[in-house]
């Protein structure tokens, strides 16, 4: 299931998108444009900010705006960044692989191979669908 932090992270991002033009976005006015919590928003985008998707500026007409071009920032990375793993099990995690502690042999378990196909099915569409396309979407 998708966590508040992604959900509300993604809207964020793409409030910034639509918005782009007019500089950087105060986190009142996405906090209120939104309605997500000012402290909550905060640290998402902080995240975001270290992830290296966002940037900020202090002061008089500061606030967030966008580091990459909305068409470089894949929803694989911002769900990875916010939420950690795309897999459902660790075993098949591509960035934060684990060995499950009961599973015997990962060639022979029947959980690892179909979670690696909701992986690939998923990541199939996450690594596709930038935050330009969402954005666009999203506004029709």
């Amino acid at each position: 299931m998708l966590s508040k932090k992604t959900k509300y992270g993604i809207k964020a991002l793409t409030y910034i998108c639509r918005h782009k033009s007019e500089g950087p976005i105060p986190i009142s006015i996405i906090s209120e444009a939104e309605n997500i919590s000012h402290k909550f928003l905060e640290t998402i985008l902080l995240t975001l900010k270290k992830g290296g998707i966002l940037a900020s500026k202090k002061g008089k007409g500061g606030g967030y705006y966008l580091l990459k071009d909305p068409k470089e920032i894949w929803m694989s990375e911002v769900i990875r960044l916010l939420s950690g793993p795309i897999a459902m099990v660790p075993c098949v995690s591509l960035n934060f692989y684990e060995k499950c502690d009961d599973c015997p042999d990962e060639e022979t378990c029947g959980i690892n191979r179909l979670m690696l196909e909701v992986r690939d099915s998923t990541l199939k569409v996450l690594k596709k669908k930038s935050l330009d396309q969402l954005t666009m979407e999203s506004s029709k």
